[in-house]
Parts: structure tokens; C-alpha cells; sequence
């Protein structure tokens, strides 16, 4: 893969202490944090600033908030959830700080729901053993922490905000660190077209890599361009073959492409649950909790049936709910559902499993530094270890929030001089944006939730093939055609290597855990083209907490 993208000189320039790429939870709380403490922050965003996947989450945000629950409670439930893959002093960090972080954002305007009593509303979702999801709007949640995010910054006059624009490739000093970052905007007046920001530091908080399969509950814009961009740069990218594939996303036949309408856990924490044709409930004997066991197991148990059945979907059984509490509880849902021509009230809902969340990215420490000097990343598109081999239901919105503020602690101690940016020596190159179908359609056949060695070698000799159709004009598909590209050879590096079944990675030619060989992480890193899988061991995590 190339070492940077190809580009056109830059036609402008501006400077910011801080650039913030991204404008979801994670990206808006780190540049919030940041105003009085550095002088300018620039909100990078691919959109507009509610386009991200922030607003897309329905279920809500998890902190120990409840009567009788206990950040240790929540500990417990994250590491089994992360199968032995979590880092133990990230997650103690997430719950620790987490219902600060929460009351914090209820300070800052956030209204979540509340009972007649005036008690914050919390209810439960997979692979929890309290009610300790705090949710707005029913199932709005995501948007209405956005909109309480939004209003903030456009209070903030230290923050300003580019939209349309695509982050294309860090520039890097003399000694490796950030000097800047290029972007190339649409609209957006004077500012273009292919621009530079010298800074002082980098934040990357630009989400995930959904796009990257053919179904996805992602947004558009996820095409993993931060993790990609950091990568390019000397970064270290971690656990990117643990890809969260939700098990109850709308199965809108076998055509369909892109972004499916995700049915919450949060559907089967208020009593929902999965059937096959039969009418079996085919989760009863699989885990302890049924219907609400981790979402690996439940997409587990999703794809074992459809295969037994020979059925491209399941079912999802919500029908007792009744009329009032869908209308009151899932307002988002339920709309989407009749969109698509199903009510849930009278109907069952077809489901089958999406790629939904990676929980590995950008590799961090605990404050959100990356490997590179003056980059830090946060959100999905980092790994801070809080996740493991497989997130736990909410806890992503809490990881943002955290670990944003983490970074908006150390950050202004640690900005770097200004530097000019380097001759970049790298090799540049782009590949084919029409090649984007085929690459989604080679990761989700051969990368998605089943893998075996031998799809995964087809995989990676089919992306090496697409890597060499060159780009027949420098534009956003081609960059993100590239980016995409970039991710998916990682993942299925990882993927390939990991001769184990843990959490979200599934292999059918391996399908038991072994924490004798594969306790630890892969770590990706990419120099000038040629790119390196490494293992690093690490002690299994997931029994070091008591419930």
C-alpha cells in the first residue's frame, strides 16, 4: 500500500493549536475540553457535524448510575463481554470516570429520560447484569447527545469548524511528530479544494470502519480515513480482526448494500426476543442471559441457525410490547420498521447480523497518545483496550466521552513547537474508486463473521489484485476507495494470523479460544508500503474482576 495518498499541492493554508478530526461524541468533547487551555481548535468534519455515527446510537450510554450498581459491577460485565482481550487499566478508567463524565454531559444540556418520578430512566441491554443504560428520546439517544454537543461548540468561539472536508494525510516534522494535516474541501469558499492546517497536535475522532463490508449500521462516511491516514504515518493500528457484527440489524432482502436500520439491544432488554421460522427460541440454553447474552454470542447463535435452516435471516419477536410502549420507548424504531414495510407491533422483525463496530483502531495509551509525536486518537477510531475482543452494549459512547477528556487533560501540557513539515519521501499512490463493490463484497464473504484460513489467503489475494488497479482520477472516492483498502489488508492480516475464536472473531477452522498462543494483540504497522502483522502477548483479563 502506499505511504500517502496522492494529492494535489495545497491551494491554501490556515493554522490551529489543535485539529480535531471528526465531530461525533468523541471528537466534540475533545475540542470542549480543549477551549481555555489552547488558543484555537479546528472541528474537522466529513459532513456536517451531525452526520457522524454519534447520532445513529440508539441504545444509549452505559455508566454505573443506578441504585446497587457499582463501577466494579460494570468492570465485571465489560471484560467477560471483552473475552480476555481488554486492557484491565482502560476499563478500570472508563467506569471509574464514566458517571462523572455522564453527569457532566447532562450539565452541558443533555436530556436524557427520566421517569414520572423524575429518576434518570435505565434499562439493560446484552451482556449487563444491571440496568445501567441511560437513554433520551426512547431510542434517540445518539442525536440527542449531538445536538447537546453542537450547541456547545457553537457557543465555543475558540473552536471552529470545517465541514465537507476529508482528512487526507498527516504532515509529519523533521523528527516524525504532527506539523500539520492536509484536507480536501467541497464548498466551503476560499477553503476549497486541497488545503493545509499546521497545528501542533492531531486528535483523531473520525469513527470507524463499517464501509469496509457490503452491510453495515454505519453512515456513509466510515471508511476508515483516520485510521488509514494514521497508519500512513507511522502508527500502530491494534485487534482490527475484532469487528462487532450486531446480530439484530433489519434484513432488507438479499441486494441491499451500504447502511441497514439497526434494531437496538436495547428492543431485547425490554423483553424482545429471537425466534427461527419455527417459531424456536433458539437463544434459551445458549448463555446464561438467553436473549441478552453478548453480542457475539447472540450473532453466534444468529448465523449457526441460518445456516442449519438454510434461512438468509431470524427473527425478532417484539410483538408484546404493545402499540403505546413502542410509540413511547421506540419512536426511531418503529418508524424505520413500518418505513420498510414491517410493523413491529403485529409483525416480527427480520434480522441477521451487520458489521456494526471495530473495536480495534489506532493503538493508544491510556491518555490517548498514539506512537507518532502530537497524534492522539479517541472513539472508534482508537484502541484504548477498553473494548477487548468484542465491545460490550453501550459502552462506546462512555469510551468517547472518557477517554476525550483524557486527552484533553495531557494535551495542552504537550503541544509541540510549531515545525515546519518535512519533504515527505513516502511512495504515493492511489487506487480505483470504482473497485470499492468488489473490495466490500471480498471482506464480507471471506473477512466478515465467518472466517477460515483459506477465505481469509483468497481475501488478501484479491485486495492485493485490487491494490494494483490504479486510480484513474485523484478525487474523494479514490482517497476513500484507498483508505478502505488500506484497513481491509490489515484486518484480514490480523484476521488470518489469529488461529483462535474469540469474541467478535470467529474462525470456523479454529473454533475454540486459546489463551495458550493468542492471549495478546496484533499490532499493524506500515512502512512505506510493506506492512507488518506482529503479535505482542498479553495476559488474558477477563476473569480478573469479580461481579
Amino acid at each position: 500500500m502506499p505511504g500517502r495518498l496522492t494529492a494535489p499541492a495545497p491551494g491554501w493554508t490556515t493554522e490551529a493549536d489543535v485539529v480535531v478530526i471528526g465531530s461525533g461524541i468523541a471528537g466534540l468533547t475533545a475540542a470542549l475540553r480543549l477551549v481555555g487551555h489552547v488558543d484555537k481548535v479546528l472541528v474537522v468534519t466529513k459532513d456536517v457535524l451531525a452526520a457522524g455515527s454519534t447520532q445513529w446510537a440508539q441504545g444509549g450510554i452505559a455508566a454505573a448510575l443506578g441504585p446497587g450498581d457499582t463501577p466494579e459491577q460494570h468492570e465485571h460485565d465489560t471484560l467477560v463481554a471483552g473475552a480476555g482481550a481488554c486492557d484491565l487499566d482502560a476499563v478500570r478508567a472508563l467506569v471509574r470516570e464514566g458517571p462523572e463524565a455522564v453527569y457532566e454531559l447532562i450539565a452541558l444540556g443533555t436530556r436524557f429520560d427520566h421517569s414520572s418520578e423524575g429518576v434518570l430512566s435505565l434499562t439493560r441491554e446484552g451482556g449487563h447484569h444491571r440496568d445501567r443504560i441511560a437513554h433520551a428520546g426512547g431510542d434517540a439517544t445518539g442525536a440527542e447527545i449531538q445536538r447537546a454537543l453542537i450547541a456547545a461548540v457553537e457557543r465555543a468561539p475558540e473552536i471552529e469548524v470545517v465541514q465537507h472536508a476529508l482528512a487526507v494525510d498527516l504532515l509529519l516534522a523533521d523528527d516524525g511528530g504532527v506539523a500539520g494535516v492536509t484536507l480536501h474541501v467541497i464548498g466551503e469558499g476560499e477553503r476549497d479544494g486541497v488545503g493545509a492546517v499546521h497545528c501542533r497536535a492531531v486528535v483523531v475522532a473520525s469513527g470507524g470502519l463499517g464501509q469496509v463490508f457490503s452491510q453495515t449500521t454505519n453512515p456513509a462516511v466510515s471508511t476508515g480515513d483516520g485510521l488509514a491516514l494514521a497508519v500512513r504515518a507511522g502508527a500502530t493500528l491494534r485487534d482490527l480482526e475484532f469487528v462487532q457484527f450486531h446480530p439484530t440489524v433489519m434484513y432488507l432482502g438479499p441486494d441491499s448494500t451500504g447502511q441497514q436500520p439497526l434494531i437496538s439491544e436495547a428492543v431485547r432488554g425490554e423483553g424482545a426476543f429471537l425466534v427461527d421460522d419455527a417459531g424456536d427460541r433458539f437463544m434459551q440454553g445458549q448463555h446464561e442471559l438467553a436473549d441478552l447474552a453478548p453480542r457475539d454470542v447472540v450473532a453466534k447463535a444468529i448465523m449457526r441457525r441460518m445456516l442449519e435452516t438454510g434461512r438468509p435471516h431470524m427473527w425478532l419477536d417484539a410483538r408484546h410490547l404493545g402499540s403505546e410502549f413502542w410509540e413511547k420507548r421506540f419512536p426511531t424504531i418503529l418508524a424505520t420498521t413500518r418505513s420498510h414495510g414491517v410493523d413491529p407491533v403485529t409483525e416480527l422483525i427480520p434480522v441477521a447480523p451487520a458489521c456494526h463496530y471495530a473495536s480495534g483502531g489506532i493503538r493508544t495509551d491510556l491518555w490517548g497518545r498514539s506512537d507518532v509525536p502530537g497524534l492522539y486518537a479517541t472513539g472508534e477510531a482508537a484502541c484504548s483496550g477498553v473494548h477487548g475482543a468484542n465491545r460490550l452494549a453501550s459502552n462506546s459512547l462512555l469510551e468517547g466521552l472518557v477517554f476525550s477528556r483524557r486527552i484533553a487533560t495531557v494535551l495542552p501540557a504537550e503541544l509541540r513547537p510549531w515545525a515546519d513539515p518535512a519533504e515527505d519521501t513516502r511512495t504515493a499512490g492511489l487506487v480505483a474508486g470504482h473497485t470499492r463493490r468488489e473490495l466490500q463484497e471480498v471482506m464480507t464473504s471471506r473477512a466478515g463473521v465467518l472466517r477460515t484460513a483459506a477465505g481469509l489467503e483468497e481475501a488478501g489475494a484479491l485486495l492485493d489484485k485490487l491494490a494494483g488497479v490504479p486510480a484513474e482520477a485523484v478525487d474523494l472516492d479514490s482517497w476513500e476507495t484507498t483508505n478502505l483498502l488500506t484497513v481491509s489488508g490489515a484486518l484480514a492480516d490480523a484476521a488470518l494470523l489469529r488461529e483462535e475464536t474469540r469474541g467478535s472473531h470467529w474462525r470456523e477452522d479454529f473454533p475454540d479460544r486459546d489463551d495458550t498462543r493468542w492471549s495478546g494483540h496484533f499490532d499493524v504497522t506500515v512502512n512505506d508500503g510493506t506492512t507488518t502483522c506482529a503479535f505482542v502477548p498479553a495476559p488474558a483479563t477477563d476473569l480478573l474482576a469479580a461481579p
